[in-house]
């Protein structure tokens, strides 16, 4: 199964990411985050973070997730290449993070991602696992 598709939208990008059930979807879905940004496979595994995030619904929960990895980029530098979800409800999830501190010259950098948004919003169960839509604000 393939991690994720890009969506071209408008003056924004998102991207439609898979997994074969939802912890693995929302792992996707960051790498997919981090890979719009910068070369995820330069990325070494130096840090180990450990995320938590909270919201009322399992969508939202997502665009928090986002976000809440754009602010540890924003804030500490750390540019992420795996995610290990260790624990997802409707409304929580906990995960481990594993990155480094961006390093433009090895980290090919390709573009910012201001936020995930709500537009376009949705997560889905599908036959063969689940899916999961998010627009960035570019």
């Amino acid at each position: 199964m393939k991690r994720f598709d890009v969506i071209e939208h408008t003056a924004d990008t998102g991207v439609v990411a898979y997994g074969a059930d939802l912890k693995e979807a929302f792992a996707n879905l960051a790498w997919a985050m981090s890979s719009l940004m910068a070369d995820v496979e330069a990325v070494e595994e130096r840090v180990c973070r450990e995320v938590e995030v909270k919201a009322g619904d399992c969508e939202t929960l997502a665009v928090s997730w986002l976000n809440e990895l754009l602010f540890l980029l924003d804030v500490e530098g750390l540019l992420f290449r795996r995610f290990e979800v260790a624990e997802l409800t409707d409304t929580g999830l906990k995960a481990r993070c594993y990155g480094e501190k961006l390093n433009p010259r090895r980290h090919n950098l390709k573009g910012g991602i201001k936020a995930a948004t709500y537009h376009m919003l949705r997560v889905t169960r599908e036959d063969d696992g689940h899916s999961i839509r998010v627009i960035f604000d570019v």
